[in-house]
């Protein structure tokens, strides 16, 4: 008998342990054989003018520097987690983003030109999450997919279906 309640644990233990995602890190999504990737990090807006946001924000998008950069098919299907900023492409009235666009430093395409396409990730949420404060960054988790992504902001390499949206905070 205790095999047999031991075999069955393993059951249903292993597919537990199974979907926890990883830790990806940003760098793990460009392949190791890419060339070097040198990001243009040229302000589009003059930031000494933040009291006049609302025309800092109506600005132009800057123009991606690598909109087709290579990615790392072996992370399709994949479960991760992710850190980052969020990018919304769409805001309901309640101030809730269920589209949006993942981005590993604050201001991505909005105060400077949009990463490599292998550096974002379109992200959509049943969810979602409330938008507070843009600067907050914020761990996503979920299956990876490798597929490209167009958006009026920028071209997104990877694309998720978020599982979970929760506040990113260091370990003390």
């Amino acid at each position: 008998m205790p095999r047999a309640l031991l075999a069955l644990l393993m059951m249903v233990a292993l597919p537990l342990w199974a979907a926890e995602p990883r830790d990806l890190a940003w760098s793990e999504m460009i392949p190791p054989d890419a060339p070097p990737e040198v990001p243009n990090m040229t302000p589009l807006h003059d930031l000494s003018q933040m009291g006049n946001a609302l025309s800092a924000e109506s600005a132009p998008a800057a123009k991606q520097d690598l909109p087709n950069a290579p990615v790392v098919k072996a992370l399709d299907g994949q479960q991760i987690r992710l850190p980052g900023y969020i990018v919304p492409l769409e805001v309901s009235e309640e101030g809730r983003t269920t589209d949006f666009l993942l981005v590993p430093y604050f201001g991505a395409c909005i105060h400077v030109p949009p990463p490599p396409s292998n550096q974002i990730v379109h992200v959509k949420s049943e969810v979602g999450v409330k938008l507070d404060e843009l600067y907050q960054p914020y761990w996503v988790e979920g299956p990876m997919q490798v597929k490209p992504s167009t958006s009026e902001l920028a071209d997104a390499g990877y694309q998720m279906e978020a599982e979970k949206i929760y506040v990113y905070e260091l370990p003390e």
